[in-house]
């Protein structure tokens, strides 16, 4: 608790103590002894004003400024209403006192405000836990010494000190030093990773162990910290359509309460149907029961801790409005590079011809690489263990952009495709597997040939799973790269459609065809990370970015960012959307059916003033336990 939850408690506990004390002195009739009838009444009125005021005087407060602003229909209107009624039978002495009734609603209704209040802190946790990934300052290296300056001072290119135990500040390449990176805090992800010179690393982890410097490749504004920090700010605004409803609901059902509450207290004894007091008596019970807060309070709070407990796992939903739509999600689609596959060329096989040593393969092939900038040669270099010596290599050049060429240690070396080969008169033959075929000549002889491929993610077979598993019908990729490849894949990880060989124009052609295909409430994702995925993340009615390395433009046009690039996180997401949904429906059925029921009872004179409290207070208090489960996310 902060400090004004604490000062807020104790005054209800002064109120709490005063009024149970002045409750027992009504009910063992000292009041009586000592003051006669009906002057027990009036003391009655006096004592119980007491506990009534310490604890409500912030309510009348509000409601009386409200009034004067002419927003008087709302929760703190009806409360101050009703409990001033129930003092107010004081003036029909002849009935039975009111006012330990009026002085309790007051009371349970702060203690359900205060309890709101708690509820709500503890769902902030979750979100403030992101917000303190904000970097305080920067350390930037002059004249010998580590100065500490502001990180929006800090300049692209600049080289950055992190000590162990402070925040990267900004987004960066690392250029000294060897450390363990705690990403909790954006991913979820509690095994820590390692970082060395030349590993890009993003801001808002905490370095653990060594001392990094990193030379800075964004400037703060637009590093991981500062999006995820924007994303979170402004999630609160984005409301769901039932969040909305419940707003609109509220409005409008207040003032015909209140209404409602008049003519029930009026039009009978007016009509001779009954005394005043007791009439009034009937209004008032039915002001108590109908204060809508158990859906005000709760409908808000489970969105709430939807989102926030998803941003406890690295999913980070800019708004309930995306929530709401991806609980309704029965088609989810992919695109391949980066998001099913990890983006990056890997040498997969190696087939040398008969009597060729698989080396004698990767190392020409690496030296004739050795100067290209493709990802296809920096995937051989990497997978070649040796130096290259950079002395043994001479012409090399693009072979008519099939291949390349060079001359090593004055043998003539090709490596390229099955045209390069086809051009040169070179017998080959083809590969079983599926990916980017390099053959490879030395002095006209075809000595074998490599296969690299974009290696599918450790999670995603699981990812496809997961999703049929929780009920969405159809699983796509689509993809620009070959359509043998993407089978393969698509095969591999048990995809219902496959669409490959398309521009990006093409892959927001097929999203608007799935689109017309959707029936009903039922909602498309698409999940993507690269600058060409932006229009089709914008299109789909959820869109979904890998957001740890994503691009920038990916991030923004997305509705829901996935921090650490797992696509299992998207089954996950979906999940917590669903018990977000369920537990506000819970909630808007129970209080509702609860309310109209004790309404009808107190219209009819059955329910008195403490099954009120109970219909608002109690129902309130059940909905906000109830909407707190949204935050927790283990195991969903």
């Amino acid at each position: 608790m902060n400090k004004k939850q604490k000062r807020w408690r104790n005054r209800i506990l002064v109120a709490l103590a005063i009024f149970v004390v002045v409750f027992a002195l009504e009910e063992t009739g000292t009041l009586t002894t000592m003051f006669g009838t009906p002057g027990d009444v009036y003391a009655s009125f006096a004592l119980f004003l007491i506990p009534y005021l310490i604890a409500g005087y912030d309510v009348l407060h509000k409601a009386w400024r409200n009034i004067r602003r002419g927003q008087a229909f709302d929760e703190a209107f009806l409360m101050t209403v009703a409990t001033v009624g129930a003092f107010a039978m004081v003036l029909f002495p002849e009935t039975e006192p009111h006012m330990a009734e009026g002085a309790a609603v007051m009371l349970f209704y702060q203690v359900g405000e205060l309890f709101q209040s708690y509820a709500v802190g503890q769902s902030r946790k979750s979100i403030s836990a992101m917000m303190d990934i904000a970097p305080d300052y920067a350390n930037i290296e002059q004249d010998g010494q580590l100065v500490e300056v502001d990180p929006d001072e800090v300049q692209v290119g600049d080289i950055i000190v992190v000590k162990p135990g402070e925040r990267v500040p900004i987004d960066g390449v690392v250029t000294e030093g060897v450390s363990q990176l705690d990403t909790a805090a954006l991913t979820g992800e509690s095994v820590p990773r390692h970082v060395e010179p030349g590993a890009d690393i993003i801001s808002g982890c905490i370095n653990m162990t060594g001392i990094l410097h990193i030379r800075t490749t964004k400037p703060f504004g637009e590093s991981t910290v500062s999006r995820i920090l924007e994303l979170v700010e402004n999630a609160s605004e984005k409301k769901a359509r039932t969040e909305n409803f419940i707003t609109r609901f509220a409005r409008v059902y207040t003032p015909i309460v209140t209404i409602s509450a008049v003519v029930l207290a009026v039009v009978p004894p007016i009509l001779g149907m009954g005394a005043w007091s007791d009439w009034i008596l009937r209004g008032l019970t039915f002001l108590v029961v109908s204060c809508p807060c158990a859906l005000v309070i709760s409908v808000p709070l489970s969105f709430f801790g939807g989102i926030g407990g998803a941003s406890k796992l690295g999913i980070l939903v800019k708004g309930s409005n995306y929530l709401e739509l991806l609980s309704k999600v029965d088609t989810v689609v992919f695109d391949k590079t980066g998001t099913l596959t990890n983006g990056t060329f890997n040498v997969v096989a190696i087939h040398p011809e008969s009597g060729v040593d698989p080396d004698y393969v990767l190392s020409n092939a690496a030296y004739a690489e050795a100067f290209s900038d493709h990802p296809i040669a920096i995937s051989i270099r990497e997978a070649y263990a040796g130096e290259i010596d950079q002395a043994r290599i001479a012409d090399a050049h693009e072979e008519s952009g099939h291949g390349v060429s060079a001359r090593v240690d004055e043998r003539v070396v090709m490596v390229g495709n099955d045209k390069l080969m086809a051009e040169h008169g070179i017998d080959w033959h083809e590969c079983k597997l599926t990916g980017t075929i390099l053959h490879v000549t030395v002095d006209g002889t075809y000595v074998g040939h490599i296969v690299i491929a974009d290696v599918v993610k450790e999670d995603a077979e699981q990812t496809i799973r997961d999703l049929h598993a929780a009920g969405v019908a159809k699983c796509v990729m689509l993809t620009g790269d070959r359509r043998d490849v993407a089978e393969a894949v698509g095969k591999q990880l048990g995809l219902d459609e496959v669409h490959a060989q398309l521009l990006p124009a093409d892959k927001v052609s097929a999203v608007e065809r799935l689109l017309n295909l959707e029936h009903g409430d039922a909602k498309l994702a698409f999940v993507g990370d690269g600058i060409n995925d932006a229009p089709v993340l914008m299109r789909a009615d959820v869109g979904i970015a890998m957001g740890a390395m994503g691009s920038d433009a990916a991030i923004e046009a997305a509705d829901v960012v996935l921090m650490d690039d797992k696509p299992s996180k998207i089954s996950l997401a979906i999940r917590i959307a669903r018990k977000t949904m369920r537990i506000v429906w819970q909630n808007i059925i129970f209080a509702l059916a609860v309310k109209i029921g004790i309404l009808v009872l107190a219209a009819l004179g059955i329910a008195n003033m403490w099954l009120a409290v109970f219909g608002d207070v109690g129902v309130a208090m059940i909905a906000i336990l109830n909407a707190m489960r949204a935050m927790r996310v283990k195991g969903v």
